[in-house]
Protein backbone atom coordinates (compact mmCIF):
# COMPACT_ATOMS: atom_id res chain seq x y z
CA UNK A 1 0.00 0.00 0.00
CA UNK A 2 2.59 2.42 1.08
CA UNK A 3 4.49 1.51 -2.34
CA UNK A 4 1.46 2.51 -4.37
CA UNK A 5 0.69 5.54 -2.32
CA UNK A 6 4.56 6.89 -3.32
CA UNK A 7 4.11 6.00 -6.83
CA UNK A 8 1.13 8.33 -6.89
CA UNK A 9 2.21 11.06 -5.50
CA UNK A 10 5.54 10.91 -7.79
CA UNK A 11 3.26 10.87 -11.21
CA UNK A 12 0.32 13.29 -9.33
CA UNK A 13 3.26 16.55 -10.62
CA UNK A 14 2.57 15.50 -14.23
CA UNK A 15 -0.69 14.95 -14.11
CA UNK A 16 -1.45 18.36 -12.17
CA UNK A 17 0.44 20.06 -14.95
CA UNK A 18 -1.62 18.31 -17.35
CA UNK A 19 -4.90 19.57 -15.59
CA UNK A 20 -3.53 23.06 -15.96
CA UNK A 21 -3.11 22.53 -19.54
CA UNK A 22 -6.50 21.74 -19.92
CA UNK A 23 -8.06 24.27 -17.59
CA UNK A 24 -6.16 27.13 -19.62
CA UNK A 25 -8.27 25.59 -22.74
CA UNK A 26 -11.75 25.32 -21.02
CA UNK A 27 -10.94 28.95 -19.62
CA UNK A 28 -9.78 30.25 -22.93
CA UNK A 29 -12.63 28.30 -25.19
CA UNK A 30 -15.20 29.38 -22.85
CA UNK A 31 -14.49 33.29 -22.85
CA UNK A 32 -14.41 33.39 -26.53
CA UNK A 33 -16.26 31.41 -27.89
CA UNK A 34 -19.53 31.73 -25.88
CA UNK A 35 -19.73 35.45 -27.11
CA UNK A 36 -18.41 34.82 -30.26
CA UNK A 37 -21.72 31.88 -30.86
CA UNK A 38 -24.27 35.01 -29.26
CA UNK A 39 -22.75 37.20 -32.15
CA UNK A 40 -23.19 34.48 -34.87
CA UNK A 41 -26.79 33.59 -33.81
CA UNK A 42 -27.47 37.14 -34.25
CA UNK A 43 -26.38 36.72 -37.78
CA UNK A 44 -28.37 34.34 -38.30
CA UNK A 45 -31.43 36.19 -37.58
CA UNK A 46 -29.99 39.01 -39.64
CA UNK A 47 -31.76 40.64 -42.67
CA UNK A 48 -28.67 40.41 -44.37
CA UNK A 49 -28.82 36.91 -46.62
CA UNK A 50 -25.35 36.95 -48.03
CA UNK A 51 -24.12 36.79 -44.03
CA UNK A 52 -26.48 34.37 -43.11
CA UNK A 53 -25.81 32.08 -45.77
CA UNK A 54 -22.18 32.24 -44.74
CA UNK A 55 -22.71 31.69 -41.19
CA UNK A 56 -25.19 28.86 -41.95
CA UNK A 57 -22.49 27.55 -44.09
CA UNK A 58 -20.38 27.92 -41.23
CA UNK A 59 -22.05 26.20 -38.65
CA UNK A 60 -23.46 23.57 -40.82
CA UNK A 61 -19.73 22.53 -41.90
CA UNK A 62 -18.47 22.83 -38.06
CA UNK A 63 -21.19 20.79 -36.82
CA UNK A 64 -21.31 17.98 -39.38
CA UNK A 65 -17.61 17.27 -39.28
CA UNK A 66 -15.49 15.36 -35.75
CA UNK A 67 -13.55 18.05 -33.46
CA UNK A 68 -10.80 15.58 -34.00
CA UNK A 69 -10.69 16.40 -37.75
CA UNK A 70 -10.85 20.05 -37.22
CA UNK A 71 -7.91 20.24 -35.00
CA UNK A 72 -5.81 18.05 -36.91
CA UNK A 73 -7.02 20.38 -40.37
CA UNK A 74 -5.75 23.17 -38.02
CA UNK A 75 -2.53 21.71 -36.93
CA UNK A 76 -1.35 20.07 -39.93
CA UNK A 77 -3.48 20.81 -43.17
CA UNK A 78 -3.00 24.49 -43.08
CA UNK A 79 0.61 24.82 -43.09
CA UNK A 80 0.43 23.12 -46.69
CA UNK A 81 -1.31 26.70 -47.91
CA UNK A 82 0.98 28.61 -45.67
CA UNK A 83 -0.88 29.15 -42.21
CA UNK A 84 0.83 27.47 -39.59
CA UNK A 85 -0.14 28.09 -35.51
CA UNK A 86 1.97 26.39 -33.00
CA UNK A 87 0.65 23.57 -31.29
CA UNK A 88 -1.54 25.76 -28.11
CA UNK A 89 -3.03 28.23 -30.89
CA UNK A 90 -3.91 25.12 -33.14
CA UNK A 91 -5.41 24.05 -30.44
CA UNK A 92 -7.38 27.23 -29.19
CA UNK A 93 -8.40 27.74 -32.88
CA UNK A 94 -10.03 24.52 -33.23
CA UNK A 95 -11.92 24.56 -29.63
CA UNK A 96 -12.95 27.96 -30.05
CA UNK A 97 -14.56 27.57 -34.02
CA UNK A 98 -15.79 24.37 -32.81
CA UNK A 99 -17.44 25.67 -29.56
CA UNK A 100 -18.93 29.13 -31.06
CA UNK A 101 -20.80 27.00 -33.32
CA UNK A 102 -22.37 25.26 -31.37
CA UNK A 103 -23.60 27.58 -28.73
CA UNK A 104 -24.89 29.81 -31.56
CA UNK A 105 -27.07 27.13 -32.50
CA UNK A 106 -28.33 27.27 -28.78
CA UNK A 107 -28.63 30.96 -28.73
CA UNK A 108 -30.57 30.90 -32.10
CA UNK A 109 -33.05 28.10 -30.38
CA UNK A 110 -33.29 30.63 -27.33
CA UNK A 111 -33.66 33.75 -29.30
CA UNK A 112 -36.42 32.03 -31.52
CA UNK A 113 -38.05 30.84 -28.02
CA UNK A 114 -38.77 34.25 -27.48
CA UNK A 115 -42.08 35.49 -28.35
CA UNK A 116 -42.23 38.23 -31.26
CA UNK A 117 -45.53 39.76 -29.49
CA UNK A 118 -42.81 40.96 -26.72
CA UNK A 119 -40.37 42.43 -29.11
CA UNK A 120 -43.80 44.35 -30.67
CA UNK A 121 -44.35 45.53 -27.57
CA UNK A 122 -41.01 47.14 -27.04
CA UNK A 123 -41.19 49.04 -30.33
CA UNK A 124 -44.48 50.28 -28.96
CA UNK A 125 -43.19 51.52 -25.32
CA UNK A 126 -40.38 53.12 -27.09
CA UNK A 127 -37.43 51.07 -26.29
CA UNK A 128 -34.34 51.06 -28.58
CA UNK A 129 -32.94 47.65 -30.29
CA UNK A 130 -30.60 47.91 -27.29
CA UNK A 131 -32.49 48.41 -24.27
CA UNK A 132 -35.02 45.33 -25.85
CA UNK A 133 -32.22 42.98 -26.35
CA UNK A 134 -30.77 44.10 -22.67
CA UNK A 135 -33.66 44.09 -20.69
CA UNK A 136 -36.11 41.80 -22.08
CA UNK A 137 -34.80 38.94 -24.39
CA UNK A 138 -31.38 38.82 -22.60
CA UNK A 139 -32.97 37.45 -19.40
CA UNK A 140 -35.23 35.25 -21.10
CA UNK A 141 -32.45 33.80 -23.40
CA UNK A 142 -30.01 33.61 -20.43
CA UNK A 143 -32.95 31.39 -18.55
CA UNK A 144 -33.67 28.70 -21.77
CA UNK A 145 -30.25 28.17 -22.95
CA UNK A 146 -28.24 27.63 -19.32
CA UNK A 147 -28.39 23.92 -19.15
CA UNK A 148 -27.67 23.51 -22.62
CA UNK A 149 -24.85 25.48 -22.29
CA UNK A 150 -24.11 23.62 -19.08
CA UNK A 151 -24.15 20.89 -20.74
CA UNK A 152 -21.52 21.57 -23.69
CA UNK A 153 -19.19 22.88 -21.22
CA UNK A 154 -19.42 19.42 -19.23
CA UNK A 155 -18.49 18.24 -22.95
CA UNK A 156 -15.83 20.88 -23.56
CA UNK A 157 -13.99 19.58 -20.57
CA UNK A 158 -13.59 15.99 -21.87
CA UNK A 159 -13.14 17.10 -25.40
CA UNK A 160 -9.91 18.70 -24.33
CA UNK A 161 -8.59 15.60 -24.06
CA UNK A 162 -8.08 15.69 -27.97
CA UNK A 163 -5.48 18.08 -27.84
CA UNK A 164 -3.07 15.06 -27.65
CA UNK A 165 -2.94 14.05 -31.35
CA UNK A 166 -1.34 17.32 -31.90
CA UNK A 167 1.37 16.63 -28.96
CA UNK A 168 0.24 18.87 -25.88
CA UNK A 169 0.79 17.90 -22.69
CA UNK A 170 -2.85 17.52 -21.22
CA UNK A 171 -4.21 15.48 -18.63
CA UNK A 172 -4.73 12.50 -20.75
CA UNK A 173 -1.20 12.31 -22.36
CA UNK A 174 -0.05 12.94 -19.32
CA UNK A 175 -1.64 9.93 -17.84
CA UNK A 176 -1.10 7.86 -21.15
CA UNK A 177 2.91 8.71 -21.30
CA UNK A 178 2.81 7.43 -17.31
CA UNK A 179 0.47 4.40 -18.31
CA UNK A 180 3.36 3.51 -21.27
CA UNK A 181 6.08 4.30 -19.33
CA UNK A 182 5.25 2.29 -15.99
CA UNK A 183 3.26 -0.04 -17.42
CA UNK A 184 0.09 0.39 -14.48
CA UNK A 185 -3.27 0.98 -15.22
CA UNK A 186 -3.41 3.65 -12.17
CA UNK A 187 -2.40 6.79 -13.87
CA UNK A 188 -5.25 6.13 -15.74
CA UNK A 189 -7.55 5.74 -12.63
CA UNK A 190 -6.01 8.73 -11.71
CA UNK A 191 -6.68 10.54 -14.87
CA UNK A 192 -10.69 9.48 -14.21
CA UNK A 193 -10.62 10.74 -10.89
CA UNK A 194 -9.16 14.21 -11.88
CA UNK A 195 -11.69 14.79 -14.84
CA UNK A 196 -14.67 13.81 -12.56
CA UNK A 197 -13.63 16.10 -9.92
CA UNK A 198 -13.17 19.15 -12.49
CA UNK A 199 -16.66 18.51 -14.07
CA UNK A 200 -18.25 17.48 -10.79
CA UNK A 201 -17.12 21.22 -9.65
CA UNK A 202 -18.24 23.04 -12.78
CA UNK A 203 -21.33 21.31 -12.41
CA UNK A 204 -22.25 22.51 -9.06
CA UNK A 205 -20.95 25.93 -10.56
CA UNK A 206 -23.67 25.83 -12.92
CA UNK A 207 -26.22 24.89 -10.58
CA UNK A 208 -25.89 28.06 -8.83
CA UNK A 209 -26.09 29.94 -11.86
CA UNK A 210 -29.25 28.30 -13.06
CA UNK A 211 -30.18 29.07 -9.55
CA UNK A 212 -29.71 32.52 -9.42
CA UNK A 213 -31.03 32.86 -12.85
CA UNK A 214 -34.68 32.27 -11.38
CA UNK A 215 -35.41 35.31 -10.47
CA UNK A 216 -36.28 36.48 -13.99
CA UNK A 217 -39.38 34.28 -13.47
Amino acid sequence: MKEVLNYIFSILPSLFSGAWLTIEIFFWTTVVSIPLGLLVAFGLHSNLKLVKAILKFYVWIIRGTPLLLQLIFIFYGLPTVGIVFPRYEAALVAFIINYAAYFAEIFRGGLQAVPVGQFEAAQVLGLSRWQTINRIVRPQVVKIVLPSIGNELINLVKDSSLVYVIGLGDLLRAGNVATARDVSLVPLVLVGCVYLAMTAVLTALLRVVEKKSNVWK
